[in-house]
């Protein structure tokens, strides 16, 4: 098929290179433009666009799609299908109607729930057992449009990490089995019923609540894990906790104030029960087991967490 890809960070290239593995013709990659990087400011690609250039495929990096330079651009490409998975760029009707197939995203919830810029972490904060792709034929609105396939996974103890790489690969070969036979594949609305909207996370998301469940601070961890790192500070400094267990009701201390270690080896109460960090990153230091960071920086039982 003459395809069209558009996306930009990580979670969209297994997608892009298993179109290319089959065989289908890219006519264009669309990716958002390099951006300055944290350290040095110096313009970084985004991985699909090193990925495409690698393997010699033609990018194009507007920095909007609504201008009608743009749509006419893209419409010149006499396309059979889009195939969008995390572009970052919002898709006029112009763009959407453009292809013959129109455009068809990889979407890494089960639709209707999770709509919107972070589903990963939304179903991991919210203590879902299961999540999944959605490929999805796109029309105007977020997240709205018919459903052509959708697959599961267990959420389990995964990090957001963990389960969006396992998410793209699975939207990779959702992907390729769609355009193997797209039309066995017809579209279904989505449920009026259950929808969720996953709103983009907010950094201040990312420290630590400790007056929450001992639960809900592990979940907290794993969703925000790598990035932006959830965290707590002590004595000025930033430390971010990057796995942690939920200790065992016997082992709570009854009565312990949340946010203060009751041990010292980095077991901090919640409401109720508390977590024991497993590992951790001191800001500008690399990540180290627990243990090791408090060989060198000892933080004794009592000693509160802000």
């Amino acid at each position: 098929m003459r395809i069209a890809f558009m996306g930009t960070p990580p979670f969209a290239v297994p997608t892009l290179a298993a179109l290319h593995a089959a065989g289908h013709d890219i006519v264009a990659v669309y990716t958002q433009p390099p951006r300055p990087a944290q350290r040095g400011k110096k313009l970084q690609k985004s991985p699909v666009q090193v990925w495409a250039e690698e393997h010699g495929l033609p990018v194009r990096t507007p920095r909007s799609l609504k201008t009608e330079e743009a749509q006419a651009e893209f419409a010149a490409l006499d396309l059979d299908v889009a195939v969008v998975a995390a572009y970052g760029l919002i898709l006029p009707q112009a763009v959407l109607s453009a292809p013959r197939e129109g455009c068809l995203n990889v979407h890494g919830s089960i639709l209707p729930r999770w709509r919107g810029a972070a589903p990963v972490q939304r179903a991991i904060l919210s203590g879902d057992t299961a999540t999944g792709v959605t490929i999805m034929q796109m029309d105007i609105g977020l997240d709205t449009g018919a459903m052509r396939l959708i697959e599961t996974t267990p959420v389990a103890g995964k990090t957001a990490g963990a389960l969006t790489g396992e998410l793209a690969e699975m939207g990779a070969l959702m992907m390729r089995r769609v355009l193997s036979d797209l039309h066995a594949f017809i579209p279904e609305p989505q449920p009026e019923d259950g929808v969720t909207y996953a709103a983009k996370i907010d950094k201040n998301e990312a420290r630590l609540d400790f007056l929450v469940s001992a639960v809900q601070a592990e979940r907290q961890i794993r969703a925000f894990n790598p990035v932006p790192g959830a965290f707590f500070e002590l004595e000025g400094e930033r430390y971010k906790i990057l796995a942690a267990e939920v200790v065992h009701p016997s082992e709570a201390v009854a009565g312990a104030v949340p946010g203060v270690t009751t041990a010292d080896n980095l077991t901090i109460a919640c409401n109720p029960g508390a977590i024991r960090a497993t590992r951790v990153q001191r800001a500008g230091k690399p990540a180290m087991d627990a243990a090791e960071l408090l060989r060198g920086r000892p933080i004794p039982k009592g000693t509160r967490l802000a």
